[in-house]
């Protein structure tokens, strides 16, 4: 027995002895020829050769090629050559021969020196009762294994909690805020999501915690912190640079179902950008049309129908600032440049009390920040357009600037088409914006938005069209401590068009409208408590218009001047939402915004018989109201609310109910946004749009999240929306009450989801059976014998999948496939004579439809090398919009030949067109 132990002590001795050899080597000296092997085939030859063993994600180096010649180099040299173009690092453990490889940081194989002492403050100084401790960018890697410590040491809370607040951004030369991350600790489970700032707030139990940052398109990060009072922590993430088989389509992987809101649809502009459209343009509009419950009439129109409601129902947001015409050239092309939009969010139903004056949708434009570490710019040729984006940071990468700039040249190519009348038309358009940020310190952030984009054409005749988009925001972001947070906002908006036409010089006129708004809000919400948070805020929005001014064009023409009276007004809110969870599976929403409108002088009011139609017939008088003098007044509450009820940890029911009201009006008799559409405030005759809307879903997610299926219902009443008597004059008319009525509608419909956010193959597949109608059945006004008839805008059903293949890191296809019911027309039936006056009968409005819409878009990306270090990354994508060459209709119209009426059908784009275009950053 005494031998046996002597045998164990000398093999323990020898055993040991080898190790200590091994930690003091090198390592073995490598020779061989390794190129074009893929990593593991590299890796299982260096086993094979030496004592190394090698552990790794193949799902992450699977697209990895080594392409690297050794003679007697040791391991670390080795691989410093094969990743030297990569975020990928290595560690190796010397004492046991094992080497790890990993995305962006080394694995650490011991506790670094300092573990446990507590890392000093770093960054902006803190604020009152606060220490601010970010992370050095230099030490990313070894950030993970320090303490931060938030709050001074001898700061106690006394609840026993303190709130914890910060902003997370990614690294790298954007270093832009990560938006929709997690942010969480797991003992106890408590967390939150950053905003569209990136920041978050978090109350945790004082004590020592394991911070967790996850999220799509980042590096899970980790945090050690010791919580001992009320403090800041601003978070770097890396961006995941490497997993390039993965496209991301919403940023929060639960928030299918575990988010509150419902009938909300958020897109992140890398999706957008894959989506084939026309003209090779990234079109976020476009996309926004993909998505379930959102109807188009087809090409060449910009506004868009949401859940039944009219184009003049979506309240179009940039940076806050109100956009009333968000295309170019009748629809062809989006007035936002893609390279300076960051996200979109589109708010369906369930609206927040923070939004107001719209009755169907809220379309929420984000604007990208400039990087906050280094000069850097991208920018794209098309087949018509060009662009350009500027971006760097300002005060020692305190703040960021960003300025974009896009144009076409759709002029110079008409004037080499071989075509008379192409030759005799003009097209062109721009558009301008710019975006500032700036963080005086850990509690004030300043931010400017600028935006201008300009339209002028003349197709093949002696009118020129122009028309115009000016907004501008300046937002102002205070924290008042760890659980109170607030921003003031002030924006400008003008749009305008004008009209000039010389076909006759007796007759040449020029034509002006326009519309300004200057709004200031103030938001503010309040953290109760980790499940219980209170939004509250006010807003006021003054209105100015120019309805019309015609004036001569020329000393021959004899025209009468026309100046229709300007109108003013100003429109109101008081709002705030009550956000809590009653418990773990259920929360509620409990909101109410009041808003109230005065319609205000100088004006001049025309009187009519009470109880009869309003005419020229049945004009009393005039009332003259003084400069500031109320004409008309209405308001009322605007409940907004709403519940979520998790079902299991992957599904959920959510139900909603919000009342939205409008005091503003588009004018057109057309079914789609032309230039010459024009908007109307309420007054005593037009009364505001007032909706109520009542949804409920069920919510389901698959494959760990990344598999999303939901169906929605919903059903709305709109009162006192406008329509039009048959032969309206909208344009210089002094009495438009004359040619509009104030109509009934009611709208339902079903809508149906499956999406897939990530993986090679992604992409969406929707559904939407919706029905919205109209009726008119008042004292004075009757349209169809006072039935029910389909709105413009329905299209009971509507298919559309939108899906992406990546092939490669550097291949990538995308298909797009829409299917719609055709519109509803009125046509004529037949003609008579009466009094020897040709008449047309018409049919009953909206009794019949055009033919149903088919269209089938592809396009294929091809991405340069993904080196990292090199002067700029290029791209191309070759797409062809129209695959099939189907004439969808885009309107119906009709011609007597030989004294018969023919219907002839309009298409847009009846052919295939191809586009290429060439993308740039640096």
């Amino acid at each position: 027995m005494p031998r046996f132990y002597l045998f164990v002590a000398l093999l323990a001795g020898l055993l040991a002895g080898s190790r200590a050899g091994w930690a003091q080597q090198t390592g073995p000296a490598i020779t061989g020829d390794f190129r074009n092997l893929r990593f593991e085939q590299f890796a299982q030859q260096l086993e094979k050769q030496t004592p190394y063993r090698f552990y790794f994600n193949s799902a992450i180096l699977d697209t990895v090629t080594v392409r690297v010649q050794a003679t007697g180099l040791a391991l670390p040299a080795l691989l410093k050559q094969v990743f030297a173009h990569s975020t990928l690092q290595f560690a190796i453990e010397e004492a046991t021969g094992r080497v790890f490889i990993t995305p962006d940081y080394p694995l650490q194989t011991r506790l670094p020196d300092g573990y446990f002492q507590p890392s000093p403050a770093a960054g902006q100084p803190p604020g009152p009762g606060e220490v601010a401790l970010p992370p050095q960018p230099s030490q990313v890697g070894a950030s993970e294994f320090k303490v931060y410590e938030i709050g001074p040491r001898q700061a106690s809370a006394p609840s026993g909690r303190a709130t914890l607040t910060g902003v997370v951004r990614t690294t790298g030369a954007k270093a832009e805020p990560a938006v929709g991350v997690a942010v969480y600790i797991e003992s106890p489970n408590i967390g939150t999501t950053t905003d569209k700032q990136g920041a978050y707030a978090l109350t945790l139990p004082v004590g020592r915690h394991n911070l967790s940052i996850r999220g799509i398109g980042i590096r899970t990060t980790r945090r050690q912190i010791w919580v001992h009072a009320n403090g800041r922590l601003d978070l770097e993430v890396a961006a995941d640079v490497t997993s390039l088989r993965e496209v991301v389509v919403q940023g929060q992987k639960q928030g299918n179902v575990r988010g509150m809101q419902m009938g909300v649809q958020k897109l992140d502009i890398k999706v957008i950008k894959q989506v084939p459209t026309v003209f090779g343009e990234s079109d976020l509009l476009r996309v926004v049309t993909a998505l379930p419950g959102v109807k188009t009439i087809g090409e060449g129109s910009t506004g868009f129908s949401v859940r039944g409601g009219g184009t003049d129902q979506n309240l179009v947001l940039f940076n806050g600032a109100t956009i009333y015409n968000p295309a170019h050239l009748f629809g062809f092309f989006s007035a936002f440049n893609p390279d300076a939009v960051q996200s979109v969010e589109l708010y369906k139903s369930a609206i927040p009390v923070r939004y107001g004056g719209r009755l169907a949708s809220v379309l929420e434009i984000e604007g990208r920040e400039g990087s906050r570490k280094k000069f850097g710019g991208s920018g794209g040729i098309g087949l018509l357009t060009s662009r350009l984006e500027l971006e760097g940071p300002l005060g020692q990468g305190k703040g960021s600037f960003l300025v974009s700039g896009r144009s076409s040249y759709s002029d110079w190519l008409l004037h080499r088409v071989p075509s008379p009348t192409l030759q005799n038309s003009a097209a062109s358009f721009y558009d301008l914006s710019a975006y500032l940020t700036y963080d005086f310190d850990a509690k004030n952030a300043l931010s400017a938005t600028g935006y201008l984009s300009h339209d002028r054409f003349r197709l093949a005749s002696d009118t020129i069209y122009a028309y115009q988009n000016t907004a501008a925001s300046l937002k102002w972001k205070h924290t008042f401590s760890p659980k109170l947070a607030g921003s003031l906002t002030g924006t400008y908006s003008r749009y305008g068009f004008n009209l000039q036409t010389t076909r006759n010089e007796f007759s040449a006129s020029t034509f002006d409208y326009n519309i300004n708004q200057a709004a200031l809000q103030a938001d503010a919400s309040y953290l109760l408590h980790p499940k219980h948070t209170l939004d509250f805020g006010a807003s006021s929005l003054l209105y100015n218009t120019a309805p019309g001014n015609q004036q001569l064009l020329g000393d021959k023409s004899l025209l009468v001047p026309t100046l229709i009276q300007h109108e003013r007004a100003v429109e109101s809110a008081v709002y705030a939402a009550d956000r809590f969870d009653v418990s773990p599976r259920l929360a509620v929403v409990l909101g109410l915004r009041y808003s109230f409108f005065q319609a205000l002088g100088p004006r001049k009011v025309t009187e009519y018989i009470e109880g009869l139609s309003r005419s020229q017939n049945t004009v009393l008088g005039t009332t003259d109201y003084g400069s500031g003098q109320v004409l008309a007044h209405y308001g009322g509450p605007e409940w907004r609310l709403s519940a979520r009820y998790e079902l299991t940890g992957n599904s959920s029911l959510k139900i909603s109910y919000n009342r939205t009201r409008q005091y503003i009006h588009q004018l057109t008799n057309t079914t789609v946004v032309s230039p010459t559409d024009s908007w109307k405030l309420s007054d005593q005759y037009i009364r505001p749009q007032v909706g109520d809307q009542y949804a409920l879903g069920y919510y389901h997610n698959f494959k760990r999240n990344t598999i999303e299926f939901s169906v929605e219902g919903y059903y709305k009443r709109i009162h006192d929306f406008l329509d039009y008597k048959s032969g309206a004059v909208l344009l210089l008319n002094p009495n438009l009450e004359t040619d509009v009525v104030n109509a009934q509608g009611r709208a339902y419909g079903v809508e149906v989801l499956l999406r897939k956010t990530a993986g090679k193959v992604n992409g969406w597949l929707s559904y939407t059976y919706a029905r919205s109608l109209v009726q008119v059945n008042t004292a004075t006004d009757v349209v169809n014998n006072g039935n029910w008839y389909p709105s413009n805008y329905d299209k009971p059903h509507d298919v559309t999948l939108v899906g992406n293949y990546r092939f490669s890191q550097r291949f990538s296809t995308s298909l797009n496939f829409n299917y719609s019911t055709g519109r509803p027309i009125t046509l004529p039936l037949a003609k008579y004579y009466i009094d020897n006056a040709l008449r047309v009968y018409y049919s009953d409005r909206n009794a019949y439809r055009v033919p149903d819409y088919y269209r089938v878009d592809f396009a294929l990306n091809i991405e340069g090398n993904h080196k990292i270090r090199k002067l700029a990354h290029s791209s191309w994508t070759v797409s062809v919009y129209n695959l099939t060459g189907r004439r969808n209709p885009y309107s119906v119209y009709f011609q007597s030949v030989n004294g018969q009426i023919k219907g002839y059908q309009l298409s847009i784009f009846g052919q295939p067109i191809p586009t290429v275009t060439y993308n740039f950053r640096f």
